[in-house]
């Protein structure tokens, strides 16, 4: 299985969310056509990846069914796939959506429960395409409820060792996996701090690391504007974790993104 970091350092992924609560763009993609329109528009700005996600994953967010999450992700994948080559990951825990959403033509799951869903772990060694591993502590309903650790990088990068490990001794190739620190997800805005810091340490464990952190709260925090004044924000951490290692962004504001990203590979190559 060859992964699919080809010809590029970086890889952008676009944020397509197909929810009706999502808390950047909740409902705005909810009909297949506006999704795979923007879709489309994320691709002609230069994204990698498109990345669709059925069931909100925002602090407090609800549980969405099985069935629910494969009729809103699924018709939109076979869509996209429809008109487009694009790479297409997706955004999910439950083993059935990500069994159908590779059958519709998505390329890569990214699993904010590092596989360990009901099922989930084995439908990825059944599926064998890549596999993003995200660090999570609690669940989305309660995990930005004072959230804890002694020390927030190691916790955090030995975790997703132990997941990494797991998914090889259950099969998967080494070359399947990816890594997320997950910013946002059971951190406080110190943890974040500190995660983004020392990005490099996730990345020198040769995984390629993705960095989500578009129009997120630790923005409200630092900035005191609304998820709809966070774009300068976004790039600025963008830009942050591009030099400190990651391998995929995961970003609202593509276009912008990929200029960024632009700009700090050309300082990287610089001699």
């Amino acid at each position: 299985m060859k992964n699919l970091m080809l010809d590029k350092r970086v890889l952008v992924m676009g944020v397509l969310n197909v929810t009706p609560d999502s808390f950047f763009d909740g409902g705005q993609y909810a009909s297949v056509q506006k999704a795979v329109e923007q879709a489309l528009i994320m691709q002609e700005a230069g994204a990698d990846i498109i990345d669709v996600g059925g069931e909100s994953t925002r602090p407090g967010a609800p549980f969405v069914s099985i069935g629910d999450e494969i009729k809103r992700v699924v018709p939109v994948i076979d869509a996209i796939r429809a008109c487009s080559d694009i790479k297409i990951s997706v955004d999910t825990s439950k083993a059935e959506v990500m069994r159908q959403a590779v059958s519709a033509g998505a390329n890569i799951i990214n699993d904010v429960r590092s596989l360990k869903g009901e099922g989930a772990l084995g439908a990825a060694v059944e599926l064998g395409v890549p596999v993003c591993l995200m660090h999570m502590q609690g669940e989305p309903v309660v995990m930005q409820n004072k959230p804890q650790y002694e020390s927030v990088v190691d916790e955090v990068l030995n975790d997703l060792m132990s997941q990494v490990k797991r998914c090889e001794s259950a099969g998967m190739k080494k070359e399947q996996l990816w890594i997320d620190p997950g910013f946002g997800f059971g951190k406080n805005l110190r943890h974040n701090l500190s995660l983004l810091k020392h990005l490099t340490r996730f990345a020198d464990t040769g995984f390629p690391v993705l960095a989500g952190m578009s129009r997120k709260s630790m923005l409200g925090e630092i900035l005191d504007v609304p998820v709809e004044g966070r774009l300068a924000g976004s790039l600025a951490l963008a830009s942050l974790a591009v030099m400190n290692g990651a391998s995929i962004i995961r970003a609202h504001d593509v276009k912008e993104t990929v200029h960024i990203v632009k700009v700090c590979e050309a300082v990287l190559s610089a001699e």
